[in-house]
């Protein structure tokens, strides 16, 4: 079902405002949706955002839609700002809303969409990955009626869920670029950190098994956890030289954190990220993909070589690890797009012809 909300205009800092493409907002609501856990939610909200119009061929084949997907924690909105829409969105920009038709979906657990602080709090069905990745296959192809994507993108989560797409439905894709993420299965730090968060989250005597009145102080510990592996230690260090500067950053930082964001929506989360291992299906990703790192990401660091070492099983697969400088930001230079965005542009002409 899909139900239209409203449309708002993008507001970036390097686009002309006569040039800002129009943002529509709309649900999409899946009926009986069954995840791997086995429970069935009666409806599950797909929250999701759409710029520009799909464009067929002469075969009925879309052939300018983009999927972008966005990191734990995150919405679609986090793609609306200047450093990432301002820099790919506008008038002759890579992914010009008026030559691509742009979906930004807000995924499970997240923003709009169906998540446990909607109401089912602990109550809400355990949702992995594998649910997230269905549930948006479902918006684009029962809800956008869209067959066919020019190019499938995400960053951090979401590049993940681009490398399971990948390997699920290799065919649907011409192009594949998964940001801050590696194609290999939850474990060492990356499993270590949300680890803390979590088991701060289920034995804090105030979570009360997700029946809390106010937020239980394991929130804080996401928030600091969230802050520790979001950026690399110099951005942090220049931004707060002194015991007296670093204290106030994390302080402001967790206050805002709190009041935004919810300890059952940040619990699912990131126990969703459990059965995530898209590397034995990667020889079945026959579409050019370009994986992007930056080399001080904390999250994914360049010395693990796991992305290094599964690239060379994706037959059309290359990998970019971006140097550390000061325009990156650790893990969080995902959303830089101004770092990255010429390979964007390479891959983009790379796989032009076959769109």
């Amino acid at each position: 079902m899909l139900q239209l909300l409203l449309t708002v205009w993008l507001g970036t800092g390097s686009v002309p405002q006569s040039e800002r493409p129009a943002v529509i907002e709309a649900d999409f609501v899946l009926r009986n949706f069954r995840f791997v856990s086995g429970e069935v939610l009666p409806e599950l909200r797909l929250h999701y955002r759409t710029l520009g119009k799909p464009q067929k061929d002469a075969g009925g084949r879309v052939r300018n839609a983009v999927l972008i997907m966005h990191g734990t924690g995150g919405t679609g909105a986090q793609f609306m700002g200047a450093n990432f829409a301002g820099e790919l969105f506008g008038r002759g920009q890579p992914l010009d809303a008026g030559q691509f038709y742009l979906i930004l979906p807000d995924d499970i657990g997240h923003g709009g969409s169906s998540k446990p602080s909607d109401g089912l709090r602990a109550r809400f069905p355990r949702y992995v990955y594998a649910d997230m990745v269905e549930a948006k296959y479902r918006l684009l192809t029962e809800g956008l009626g869209i067959n066919h994507l020019r190019l499938v993108m995400g960053t951090s989560m979401g590049g993940m869920h681009t490398w399971m797409w990948a390997s699920r439905y290799p065919d649907f894709s011409g192009a594949w670029m998964p940001l801050a993420s590696v194609p290999g299965p939850m474990s060492g730090r990356n499993r270590v950190w949300r680890r803390v968060v979590i088991d701060a989250i289920r034995q804090d005597p105030e979570w009360r098994g997700g029946d809390y009145v106010t937020q239980p102080p394991s929130l804080r510990t996401a928030a600091q956890m969230l802050w520790l592996v979001g950026s690399n230690p110099i951005r942090r260090q220049r931004e707060s030289p002194t015991r007296a500067d670093a204290d106030r950053v994390i302080d402001s930082y967790v206050a805002s954190y709190i009041k935004a964001n919810d300890a059952n929506d940040i619990l699912y989360a990131l126990e969703a990220s459990a059965d995530y291992d898209p590397s034995p299906g990667l020889e079945r990703i026959t579409a050019p993909l370009l994986a992007i790192n930056s080399a001080d990401d904390i999250v994914n660091p360049p010395e693990l070589q796991i992305l290094e070492r599964e690239i060379k099983r994706v037959p059309r697969g290359r990998a970019v690890m971006i140097p550390l400088s000061d325009k990156t930001a650790g893990h969080g230079t995902h959303t830089l797009a101004a770092v990255w965005k010429a390979y964007l542009v390479e891959l983009l002409r790379e796989t032009d012809a076959g769109k």
